[in-house]
């Protein structure tokens, strides 16, 4: 007779391997928003310009606000802020408007490099740039990637109205564009 082999007892499978690591977690929770340190005040020296500045925000058409009186400097409120250590520092007004003078930015056209601008915040602290680069572009290429920078070297922006002025639309088709870093 023959005998079979001894069959060996059923094994339960081995359970899957575990790791050792474990994820790190985090809160879904968004973090308090920072406060902000708006800027209240312009300075041009070298162009007579004395402004106030407010904060703004975004028109329906995604375009930048700014008040509606030329002499006051629209500060764009989702950008740095004055006291920020990266990003660009948006201020920006028109040239002029129905009803108003012409606006103190109307001169930024003449702004040299070097030329120091001041930048006063609501705590009252003064901050002074230097003047990096005066750009003019149609409004339709203007760089709002670069200019509206979050991030990177801290630095200041400072936009207005200015080329041929188109009567047909009622506005102008440029932007005059100075970039500034602290000094």
């Amino acid at each position: 007779m023959t005998s079979d082999p001894p069959s060996d007892p059923p094994r339960s499978p081995s359970p899957a391997p575990t790791s050792t690591l474990r994820p790190e977690t985090h809160s879904a929770e968004l973090p308090p928003p920072q406060p902000t340190t708006p800027p209240t005040r312009l300075r041009i020296p070298d162009l007579g310009v004395d402004m106030t500045v407010v904060d703004v925000g975004v028109e329906p058409t995604g375009q930048m606000q700014l008040p509606e009186d030329p002499a006051v400097a629209g500060w764009y409120r989702y950008g740095a802020d004055a006291a920020s250590t990266a990003g660009l520092v948006v201020l920006a007004a028109h040239v002029d408007a129905v009803g108003y003078p012409i606006g103190p930015l109307s001169r930024l056209r003449e702004l040299g490099a070097g030329a120091t601008v001041e930048v006063t915040d609501a705590n009252g602290v003064p901050r002074t740039y230097a003047v990096e680069s005066l750009a003019f572009y149609e409004k339709a290429a203007l760089p709002t990637g670069e200019l509206f920078a979050r991030e990177g070297p801290p630095g200041l922006v400072l936009i207005t109205c200015g080329g041929p002025f188109d009567s047909t639309t009622g506005h102008y088709r440029d932007n005059v564009v100075a970039i500034a870093r602290p000094a």
